[in-house]
């Protein structure tokens, strides 16, 4: 795969249609997500009414991306009974529907007869694979990228498999 990863704002930026995102991992461990977990462990939420507090500039990003037409959905494999992580996601999935985002959940115990890639990926309408390659502990590895016809396939039909299973996430109960 090639080296040179595009970043999530130049990928969106560049879609047209649609940009579609499967994440598989029970907990993540990236560094500007430590403080924010932690805070929700120790018992704070996000306010719905308070905009300016919810995660930027990632969410100006989906709604302008979003405003442009393209379509985001996003599409988590879960483990129950779920993970503090999750716990933590859930609670502020929210935030991404409001930017435009359409979110499902699929409990990983009916997700066993389906083919997904390895690793967490972004795929832009249809072409270009970002994957999201985490450690053993959950922080950020080298992330890999293609625009490889096959591998584009392979997530897209995966997706496609998991969306269709997966719970929308405001009936999605924890």
């Amino acid at each position: 795969m090639p080296q040179n990863v595009p970043s999530f704002a130049e990928l969106l930026k560049g879609a047209q249609h649609s940009a579609v995102h499967l994440e598989m991992r029970d907990v993540y461990d990236v560094e500007n997500e430590r403080e924010p977990f932690a805070r929700w462990r120790a018992g704070h939420r996000l306010n719905e009414a308070d905009r300016s507090s919810w995660w930027r500039p990632w969410l100006d990003l989906v709604a302008e991306t979003v405003g442009r037409g393209v379509v985001m959905r996003r599409a988590r494999i879960v483990s129950e009974p779920v993970s503090d992580y999750i716990k933590y996601e859930h609670s502020g999935t929210f935030t991404n529907i409001a930017a435009g985002e359409l979110v499902r959940w699929l409990p990983r115990a009916n997700a066993s007869d389906l083919a997904v890639p390895g690793n967490d990926f972004w795929l832009i309408d249809q072409r270009a694979v970002r994957f999201n390659v985490f450690t053993g502990s959950g922080d950020v590895a080298a992330p890999q990228y293609t625009e490889d016809p096959r591998v584009a396939k392979l997530c897209g039909d995966a997706f496609e498999a998991v969306w269709e299973r997966a719970v929308p996430h405001e009936e999605y109960k924890i």
